[in-house]
């Protein structure tokens, strides 16, 4: 009797008695699988690469498009950090402290370019010539200072302080220009990074760069004094979220050193930042306060009377920055006198100024 057989003559794989014929079937079906597998994960791999590429390349033309506007057009510090000082005023021509500030800033750092913003400079040095204006023409004549008008819309924009910013009545503010000039360090530094300095510091040694803050005591952290190595730190973010959210304009020093005092409370986990005072917490240091703060602000006469060398050098031995504490004297108002440690200062840190400022036009703050 014959054999019967399937359709297409065909035997039958899928019964328990497998035929010789199926075992060569098996293995052909799993390689022609496999070079399936293969063959689509390569085709796969290259069509993103490919499109990795072209987007990578494209990134790469829009960054360097971005470097050649910002070094041709825009001089603010977007790629290359360095020391920022601000003046929130409408004055073009600057107080002697204000211009100490930043003369001295810049020759003790040389390697730093100096940005110096401000808020009643249009940007066009044209238009403050000499002998009409002495003061801007004598900083723009330093090779490592940058002048830049404040622009704050543009400062705030893409910032939690955009609204706040949009919405504060400065009229209706008691501390207007210190609440503003906390606000603004936060976002240069949030934006920029580097280093942002008070303009009644007068600096004495080359800052480094490093994510540093720098207590005025034991108990709080001054905000006239900051660093943050880079762009976009965490607690810089934190700062202006704790800047609109707890905002009470009225407080002394509610969005400045209490603000920064408040948020690296809770980056460090701890009620007490005193122990971590001259050492570091998360990546951030707490600089020992002799760094700017020498001298603290109950004291603040001290630098009108005259030192003896060796006080001096004992008192000022570890500071890179003197916080003068100038709103401290907002109503005595005192002058250089002769002979008094400011005087010193001023000659040894910010000759010129002293030069074409004190010794010309004997000035007050």
């Amino acid at each position: 009797m014959g054999k019967i057989l399937g359709a297409g003559s065909g035997e039958d794989c899928g019964s328990f008695g497998e035929s010789p014929h199926c075992h060569t079937m098996i293995p052909i079906r799993k390689t022609f699988s496999l070079v399936f597998i293969i063959g689509a994960s390569v085709l796969l791999y290259v069509t993103w690469h490919m499109e990795t590429q072209q987007h990578f390349q494209k990134n790469m033309v829009e960054m360097s498009q971005v470097e050649e506007e910002a070094t041709m057009d825009d001089p603010r510090p977007l790629l290359n950090p360095g020391i920022m000082l601000v003046e929130i005023t409408d004055n073009a021509e600057l107080k002697p402290l204000v211009m100490c500030s930043v003369e001295s800033t810049a020759r003790q750092n040389p390697d730093k370019p100096i940005y110096f913003f401000m808020k009643g400079f249009s940007g066009n040095l044209s238009q403050y010539p000499e002998p009409e204006y002495r003061l801007i023409p004598l900083l723009s004549s330093m090779k490592n200072v940058v002048l830049l008008p404040l622009n704050a819309t543009e400062l705030f924009e893409d910032t939690s302080l955009k609204f706040w910013h949009q919405k504060v009545n400065p009229e209706k503010e008691k501390y207007w220009t210190h609440v503003f000039a906390d606000g603004c360090r936060l976002a240069m530094l949030w934006k920029y990074g580097g280093i942002y300095l008070d303009t009644d510091i007068i600096s004495m040694r080359p800052i480094p760069f490093a994510n540093f803050t720098c207590p005025q005591h034991f108990k709080t952290v001054s905000n006239g004094a900051i660093g943050f190595s880079h762009r976009h730190h965490p607690v810089l973010w934190n700062c202006m979220e704790d800047f609109v959210a707890n905002y009470i304009g009225h407080i002394w020093g509610q969005q400045g050193p209490q603000l920064l005092t408040r948020v690296l409370k809770r980056w460090c986990q701890t009620n007490n930042l005193a122990p971590f005072i001259g050492k570091e917490c998360n990546g951030i240091s707490l600089w020992i306060t002799n760094r700017f703060y020498p001298i603290p602000h109950p004291a603040w006469k001290r630098y009108y009377t005259p030192w003896k060398k060796k006080d001096i050098e004992r008192t000022f031995s570890a500071t890179y920055g003197a916080h003068v504490w100038n709103y401290m004297n907002r109503n005595d108002k005192k002058e250089i006198v002769t002979g008094s440690l400011i005087e010193h200062f001023f000659q040894l840190y910010c000759p010129s100024t002293y030069r074409n400022v004190i010794q010309l036009n004997h000035s007050t703050w």
